[in-house]
């Protein structure tokens, strides 16, 4: 540094360092700083609990109030959009029984499947999306769109869901949640998946086409939700490694 402002000939910016050189505290908060940006670039809807995450993982000693300040100092904020809520219909008649009794948790894979349906508008009309979660894991084990919102909508994505578990033996004795409507209310699933989907997806642009949004729903269902967004719950693993971390435990004790 000295030589710098001797050769630039600026002796007033060398004695400003020499009187406040650049600490040890200065140099760890630009990496993470460095790091931080480098995540929330990757991601931009990453607010400051996803990149204290990130940092932690990675190997950095951040906790998420850091994070916070420094998130905010340099306006380092999650890239959402959120509408104002609106009154829904009321539910239905319920259409079956309630074998949950609000109990949603659930011990090992599929034990307890939760479903609903959500609808947005593109330019060529609405698309559908039911998915189903697993209680477990946070995964949606199976999902399907269409235009239009049929019987064969849910049975599209239950039989997805199935297919991607191992078949009818591997889920036998499941118990799938629909909160018992015409468009199901599990208000636990919609406040987690769903109005992540909403606000990270759906709601950031206008859609043209429906084949151009269900393909930035697949891909952030599969990329983001479940490999990406680590859940506080699953001890900060996202859905496809807590999975995998506890199918490895339940195979080693066996």
């Amino acid at each position: 540094m000295a030589v710098t402002c001797r050769v630039l000939g600026s002796k007033q910016a060398f004695y400003a360092w020499y009187a406040h050189p650049v600490s040890d505290r200065d140099w760890d908060e630009a990496h993470l700083l460095n790091a931080a940006y480098d995540i929330h670039a990757d991601d931009l809807e990453f607010g400051h609990r996803f990149i204290a995450d990130e940092l932690q993982v990675a190997g950095h000693r951040a906790s998420q109030r850091r994070v916070w300040r420094l998130c905010s100092q340099q306006r380092l904020f999650s890239q959402t959009v959120r509408k104002a809520r609106k009154n829904g219909k009321k539910p239905g008649p319920p259409v079956c029984d309630d074998r949950v009794e609000r109990d949603f948790t659930a011990e090992g894979v599929n034990e307890l499947w939760l479903t609903d349906i959500t609808e947005h508008r593109t330019r060529e009309g609405k698309i559908y999306l039911c998915a189903v979660k697993d209680v477990y894991s946070n995964r949606i084990v199976g999902y399907a769109l269409d235009s239009r919102m049929k019987s064969r909508l849910a049975v599209a994505a239950l039989n997805d869901a199935v297919a991607r578990r191992g078949g009818v033996s591997r889920v036998a004795g499941c118990v799938v949640h629909s909160d018992r409507g015409s468009q199901f209310r599990s208000r636990r699933f919609q406040l987690a998946f769903f109005a992540n989907l909403q606000n990270n997806v759906l709601d950031r642009r206008t859609w043209g086409t429906r084949d151009e949004l269900r393909a930035t729903i697949i891909h952030w269902i599969e990329r983001t939700y479940h490999r990406r967004r680590r859940k506080r719950r699953l001890g900060k693993l996202t859905p496809v490694e807590y999975e995998t971390v506890n199918h490895d435990a339940v195979a080693l004790a066996a």
